[in-house]
């Protein structure tokens, strides 16, 4: 891009509908040199746009953002890093902005770039519109403050049991530009969806989409509920067959009622109770279909049991069944049948972090749920065993955490807190929960999580569960969820060792 370039922006951005399109001679601006804008801009540069892309990092020689660079760079990609180079649009024109989901609409070069007029899309609306112009896989998308990747990968393990060519991709699997650009066509694509990439997606039409549920989460990125609650509504927009709505969450009702979909898309509930005409539920132990059969009125289609559901002979936790629930109605608006709902619910192994036993020590089991990391994740692990003791703690990302202890805390075991906003959880348990023991541990060394592991040991007793739930996330303390998770699984075992 030529600096001072008198050229006028493109203004034909609708016609760019497909991969074939006319991409060449676009002035696109990416933002992030992470999966999801080296992605993008690599597949624009091998359109013939002209990228430049801006990252705040200077990554250390050798480093993956630094390769990533260098490839784009001999893509003929302008790569400009450091901090200066993201807080303000370069002097060049520019025509559209692909942001990566992480950066915030309020982040000074986006900001600009609004104000100026300039269109900004995020990196999953930038797939859809390079979609094949004809015989494209329709997308079943998905989003929920709690459950999405479960959810999107018991999808997956459906659509595979089907035969079909099938993958995870968007917020979870394969980055979402991979999957659409893929050499060999996928039939069809599971797409998680996050609210940062809803925020910056305006035209994907899916063929089924679901919302699992909605609770105040993010609110440091969006600002208030209202514009989060918008964010995750948009993922009903422009559905064509099926939008799947959570029976239990009026909001995600309201969310399909104020959509604006294709002709003929239905409304299809899921509930854990026995399902009414157009849901998906349970009949004693059996998922049944009410939604997707002839003879709805008067019959329902099994899909699975309980028991297909559970790898232990506990039965699953609720959310576990709303999930498989949620996964199964997406499959089925597809055309699944339901041989291939039960055998794929059958064949899903979850990934680890969520709600996971990871030993037994005198008596009382150690359930890892690492992976909820706001108060609406903690509230489904929190609801699904007795005689609790509750490890939480952690950033608490501007969420309240008082109705959540305000429900749980009373009939609790004991809490062990730690983290940079265990305050926040220790004066609401001081409201609610007054006669609850409490351990607070202000520990943040390597060792922290092993104390924490030892305190909520001591405050057991035999056929309890201490339950690391957070309701917080990890990064004041772990590099991520995962690896706290880790951290509470490999003190449990020195736990277990040491009491041998």
């Amino acid at each position: 891009m030529g600096r001072g370039d008198a050229v006028s922006r493109r203004t034909d951005l609708g016609a760019l509908t497909h991969g074939g399109a006319d991409w060449a001679g676009l002035r696109v601006l990416v933002t992030g040199l992470g999966i999801s804008g080296f992605a993008a801009a690599d597949a624009l540069a091998e359109r013939g746009a002209q990228v430049v892309l801006v990252d705040a990092a200077e990554p250390a020689e050798g480093s993956e953002l630094a390769q990533r660079a260098t490839i784009l760079r001999v893509l003929d990609v302008d790569v400009r890093l450091g901090p200066e180079a993201s807080t303000a649009l370069p002097p060049d024109q520019i025509d559209l902005v692909v942001t990566s989901p992480g950066w915030r609409p309020d982040q000074p070069l986006l900001a600009a770039a609004a104000s100026a007029g300039i269109p900004i899309w995020g990196e999953v609306e930038l797939a859809w519109r390079m979609r094949p112009a004809e015989g494209a896989a329709p997308w079943l998308t998905l989003t929920g403050t709690n459950g999405k990747t479960t959810t999107v990968q018991m999808l997956t393990s459906i659509l595979r049991a089907a035969g079909l060519r099938a993958t995870s991709a968007g917020n979870v699997g394969t980055p979402i530009l991979e999957a659409v650009l893929h050499p060999q066509p996928y039939d069809v694509i599971a797409v998680e969806l996050s609210s940062f990439q809803l925020h910056w997606s305006d035209s994907i039409s899916p063929l089924a989409s679901a919302c699992l549920n909605i609770a105040p989460d993010h609110l440091d990125w969006h600002g208030t509920f209202e514009d989060y609650w918008q964010a995750k509504a948009k993922v009903y927009s422009r559905t064509q067959v099926a939008c799947i709505y959570n029976v239990a969450d009026e909001q995600t009702r309201r969310m399909v009622e104020e959509a604006e979909v294709v002709e003929g898309a239905r409304a299809v509930g899921f509930t854990l109770d026995t399902p009414a005409v157009s849901m998906v539920g349970l009949v004693e132990d059996i998922l049944a279909d009410r939604a997707f059969v002839a003879e709805r009125a008067t019959s329902a289609a099994e899909m699975g049991t309980l028991a297909d559901l559970s790898r232990t002979d506990a039965p699953p936790p609720p959310h576990v069944v709303a999930n498989a629930l949620a996964a199964a109605a997406l499959a089925r608006a597809y055309g699944v049948p339901t041989g291939a709902v039960r055998d794929g619910l059958r064949a899903f192994v979850p990934e680890p972090h969520r709600v996971a036993e990871v030993g037994t020590v005198a008596g009382v089991r150690f359930v890892d749920d690492s992976k909820a990391t706001n108060p609406h994740a903690a509230a489904a692990s929190l609801s699904a065993y007795d005689g609790i003791v509750w490890l939480a703690g952690g950033l608490l990302k501007g969420a309240d955490i008082d109705p959540l202890v305000e429900r749980f805390g009373p009939g609790l075991r004991g809490v062990v807190l730690i983290g940079a906003d265990r305050a926040q959880i220790a004066e609401s348990l001081a409201r609610h929960a007054p006669k609850v023991p409490v351990v607070d541990l202000p520990d943040t060394d390597t060792g922290a999580m092993d104390r924490a592991v030892a305190a909520a040991a001591a405050l057991a007793q035999p056929g309890d569960v201490v339950l690391l739930a957070p309701a917080a996330a990890s990064m004041d303390m772990f590099a991520n969820y995962g690896a706290r998770g880790d951290a509470f699984a490999a003190a449990v075992e020195r736990l277990q060792v040491d009491g041998e």
